[in-house]
């Protein structure tokens, strides 16, 4: 690629063809290389943006946590409305459908980056932690709204279902569960004596 030409977003632009080789080729073909290539700029680009590799992936892994708490939010807003096993099954589906599964197989395969993240996560697996977090609130709200049973113990709910259902997605190269196979986890795992 030419240099001396002008990219707007660099930092998103990079994000976005990282995202993109991930969920094509997964977390071991994810290189500066395949990055900038990608994103259709020169290798530089990346450097001048982020002192090394695993400073890119460590941001790259931050913006989705960041992402990831906006539909957090959105899942928060449903509190009292529609069914709970409905809008469990809508966030786990967005949350899977997306780049997750590949940045947990990332964060896993690389141990600088992991090293890197245990600042702002230092528990857990990235993404998937965060995910728990924004279940377990969800389940603690409709708990205290009264449309799930008083005695539901949500950051096991959380767990479990965070847990079981990146089970259901951990085959990138495969057929995505169905909707109605997300729903059924959902339903067996939120307590039957939920309401709503």
């Amino acid at each position: 690629m030419p240099t001396g030409v002008a990219m707007r977003d660099v930092r998103e632009q990079l994000f976005d063809a990282a995202e993109r080789v991930l969920l094509r080729d997964g977390p071991d073909a994810l290189t500066s290389r395949a990055v900038t290539t990608e994103a259709g700029c020169a290798k530089g680009v990346l450097h001048r943006h982020f002192t090394d590799f695993d400073a890119f992936l460590t941001e790259l892994v931050q913006d989705r946590i960041r992402r990831l708490a906006r539909q957090g939010d959105l899942l928060l807003g449903c509190v009292g409305r529609g069914a709970i096993v409905d809008n469990l099954t809508g966030f786990l589906t967005d949350l899977f459908s997306s780049v997750a599964v590949a940045i947990v197989g990332l964060t896993i395969s690389r141990d600088g980056l992991r090293a890197r993240l245990r600042s702002s996560s230092p528990t857990g697996v990235p993404i998937l932690t965060e995910a728990v977090a924004a279940i377990a609130g969800y389940l603690t709200a409709e708990r205290d709204h009264g449309r799930l049973d008083a005695g539901a113990d949500v950051d096991t709910l959380a767990l479990t279902l965070i847990g079981s259902a990146h089970m259901l997605f951990a085959d990138r190269t495969g057929t995505p569960p169905s909707p109605e196979a997300v729903q059924r986890l959902v339903g067996s795992v939120v307590p039957q004596t939920s309401v709503g």
